[in-house]
């Protein structure tokens, strides 16, 4: 019984080393910064290609939906700040490919 599970062990060890991009396969990135009062988000996948026309979403702290927008082909999507308070964006690239980012208050730059 313990060889199998050793054995077993291994095999994934080996395929996650050969093909390490099937666990990134539904990983998006979001970056987000405040600039003299307007956000500033940009998504993209692992291989570096802009998520585009992906869904943003941005909540404030109580998770209420503040506005949402759509990503341009450079992965870029801007607005104005909407209130000093914390922010979750959140990028659906579609079929799986989501993520969030929090923009907290102290980063904030008015």
């Amino acid at each position: 019984m313990r060889r199998v599970q050793l054995c077993c062990s291994v095999g994934l060890l080996l395929l996650s080393l050969f093909f390490p991009a099937y666990g990134l396969a539904h990983k998006v990135n979001i970056f987000a910064y405040v600039d003299e009062g307007v956000v500033y988000a940009e998504s993209y996948f692992p291989n570096g290609k802009p998520v585009v026309k992906g869904k943003l979403l941005v909540f404030d702290s109580q998770q209420q939906l503040l506005l949402e927008g759509q990503t341009d082909a450079a992965g870029l999507y801007q607005f104005d700040l909407p209130q000093a308070e914390d922010l979750t964006l959140v990028i659906d690239a579609g079929m799986g490919h989501k993520n969030e980012f929090l923009l907290r208050r102290e980063n904030l730059k008015e």
